[in-house]
């Protein structure tokens, strides 16, 4: 681990103070299953995995939502309650250091989805303001809440929305024209077309013992077994052609916020779906981030844009530099995250995070 501290962590420090959060610390060394089922796959091929004496799959810090959610679970804190923390984390990366510093806010509890999201989008764009000063700074937004409510208007499983998030050109072709399945061993065809997960899994994990191969390497036999099952029945569904181009308007869609709700009840009323409360919850949203004084009309909606964490439920987001690609900030919605963590009752939560080592670049490039 490295010890020296970005040079604008004290001032990030003071802005979480005055934000009303709780600093945080959690351990370097955390239980890998949680990120390996529920963080995706780019986040999960980048991990640094290790085991317990006992056997117990561990990992070093890859990110902070998880960890923070597991210890207010742990803590049995009341809420609503913000979080906030810097520190670093461990991510094998092609470009940069695999130790680098985050610094974020997780908010967890409050019921008012729209401001808790809109608080979020001004906390991250707060915090980039402070360490780079007259940088100009571009928003890009999703919502995985409308996008779902698309897919369902439209007939289509929920599996989709996360194949769709990855890589929506190939998937949309795939949807067209639904690809024949791939030859799997006789035993395990029969499971995947029975739908048996547990015997698959057990299956799977037979094979897995003969070849030497560590359950906790990766993902678990039940995990591999699920997605085999939800792959055959994705392969299943095909779009009519009326649909499929209703999907493709839909994912064109990239407005200024201050016009994206009119957009959206445009598609909708044009392809004859109900959206329901996902569009007013999304109107309700971008009028609580013009209440913050946020410039609307430089924030983007990209209905094709999704961030690559699989516990994302609504609102996805990230702001970088202008002109400069990688982004600096993301953050989003995830209100299953907690339960499946283990709380006895569903929390929502939002948050975001900042690559603090992306900031120092621009910040010593501004000198």
């Amino acid at each position: 681990m490295t010890s020296r501290y970005p040079a604008i962590a004290a001032d990030i420090a003071k802005l979480f103070a005055a934000r009303d959060t709780h600093a945080v610390e959690v351990a370097v060394l955390q239980p890998a299953d949680p990120f390996l089922d529920m963080a995706g796959e780019d986040l999960r091929r980048r991990i640094f995995l290790t085991e317990s004496e006992t056997g117990r799959a561990l990992c070093l810090r890859p990110e902070f939502t998880i960890p923070v959610c597991l210890d207010h679970i742990a803590s049995q804190a009341g809420t609503p309650r913000r979080y906030s923390y810097l520190g670093e984390v461990f991510r094998q990366r092609r470009e940069g250091g695999n130790e680098f510093f985050q610094a974020g806010i997780e908010d967890l509890g409050d019921r008012d989805t729209a401001a808790a999201d809109a608080r979020s989008l001004a906390d991250a764009h707060a915090l980039l303001t402070l360490a780079l000063p007259g940088q100009a700074l571009a928003v890009t937004l999703g919502d995985q809440t409308v996008f779902e409510a698309v897919l369902a208007a439209l007939g289509l499983p929920r599996g989709w929305r996360m194949r769709l998030a990855r890589a929506f050109g190939s998937a949309l072709a795939d949807l067209a024209n639904p690809p024949r399945n791939s030859q799997l061993s006789g035993p395990v065809a029969t499971l995947v077309l029975d739908g048996d997960v547990e015997s698959l899994a057990a299956h799977i994990a037979g094979g897995m013992e003969e070849a030497g191969l560590s359950a906790s390497a990766g993902r678990s036999p039940s995990d591999i077994a699920r997605r085999l099952i939800e792959k055959a029945e994705l392969r299943s569904v095909r779009l009519s052609n009326e649909a499929f181009s209703a999907l493709k308007g839909f994912l064109a869609i990239d407005v200024p916020l201050n016009s994206a709700a009119q957009a959206l009840e445009s598609f909708a009323s044009g392809a004859g779906l109900s959206l329901g409360a996902a569009l007013d919850n999304f109107a309700a949203r971008a009028r609580a981030i013009e209440a913050h004084g946020l410039p609307t009309a430089d924030i983007h909606y990209d209905a094709a844009f999704g961030r690559p964490l699989d516990y994302y439920t609504g609102l996805v987001f990230e702001i970088a530099a202008k002109r400069v690609e990688r982004p600096l900030a993301g953050g989003g919605r995830y209100d299953r995250l907690l339960t499946l963590l283990g709380a006895k009752t569903p929390i929502p939560g939002v948050g975001f995070s900042v690559w603090l080592d992306r900031i120092e670049a621009l910040r010593e490039k501004a000198k």
